[in-house]
């Protein structure tokens, strides 16, 4: 998910929390604890800064999102609220383990995906049942907010109310596109899903050879081709890994690419992102051997 996302999941753990018997000490040491934990995951993005070799593809949503190491992040940010405001309270671990779950798990959902297993798995985990940026749950959050300031009392009912919403979204978002996933399965060698920011609409990319088609598909309208596109499968790739080590990482990041081998680039771009003719993630050289 989006960073946004991120914030709100870690106020909505705040505001679903009864607060009423806390002191002021201990109600920021929960805010920094909800928020921070929320967020901690993401701290990979620091990784570009010594990331020479391309790498950071694969590096972000990597081992800072395994499931392994939320027992690290959570004893984290129960050091941080006893150092910063003198507050010991073991509950305070397990607000911290559920604020870095909910994040990593999201996480999965979206064609991103996060390294799950690492270390001991680098197999990209990714559903792309439910889009990077999903409005439904920021309505969702929203509605809460507002409900809560209305009645502060019972704030806290609401947010837990507001969980519920979220997890029947996301169940009813991810078993559409299970459902989906699985009528074309028979017919393509490759498959892969990408929400759309529509509810309950996804993009299909599947792959048979060198033929890519990228149809827009939901349970109720039926199936529509969007892009037919064509990988230049026989091609060497070893000069642009060489040239561009980005490409090299995104080749094995993306369950499939399309190649590309024309007069003018040599490249591989991931088809999940493609739109208007082109892919977000797309690398490659001039043929003159200039750099992009």
């Amino acid at each position: 998910m989006d960073s946004v996302t991120h914030t709100l999941f870690g106020l909505a753990l705040y505001g679903a929390m009864d607060k009423k018997e806390m002191n002021k000490q201990e109600k920021l040491a929960y805010f920094l604890t909800s928020a921070g934990a929320s967020q901690i995951p993401d701290i990979d993005v620091i990784s570009k800064l010594w990331d020479s070799e391309g790498m950071y593809q694969m590096w972000h949503r990597g081992i800072t999102h395994s499931v392994f190491l939320t027992p690290v992040w959570a004893a984290l940010f129960v050091a941080l609220s006893f150092l910063l405001f003198h507050v010991k309270d073991r509950k305070l671990f397990f607000l911290a383990w559920l604020a870095v779950m909910i994040h990593i798990t999201s996480d999965l959902f979206n064609a991103w995906g996060t390294g799950y297993l690492e270390p001991f798995s680098n197999i990209r985990v990714s559903f792309g049942t439910i889009p990077i940026v999903d409005f439904v749950f920021w309505m969702i959050l929203a509605t809460a907010f507002f409900a809560s300031r209305r009645n502060k009392e019972k704030g806290p009912s609401y947010y837990k109310l507001a969980w519920c919403f979220i997890a029947l979204h996301l169940i009813v978002q991810s078993v559409q596109g299970w459902i989906i996933y699985e009528q074309y399965k028979d017919d393509y060698d490759q498959i892969a899903l990408s929400a759309g920011f529509i509810p309950w609409t996804y993009s299909v990319i599947t792959k048979n050879g060198i033929d890519v088609s990228i149809f827009q598909d939901n349970l109720f309208m039926g199936k529509k081709l969007q892009y037919e596109l064509t990988s230049a499968e026989d091609t060497n790739l070893n000069q642009l890994f060489k040239k561009r080590p980005e490409a090299r990482t995104l080749h094995e990041w993306s369950p499939f690419v399309v190649i590309v081998n024309d007069g003018e680039k040599l490249g591989i771009y991931d088809p999940r992102f493609y739109r208007n003719g082109q892919s977000f993630l797309f690398e490659y050289i001039e043929k003159k051997q200039k750099e992009r």
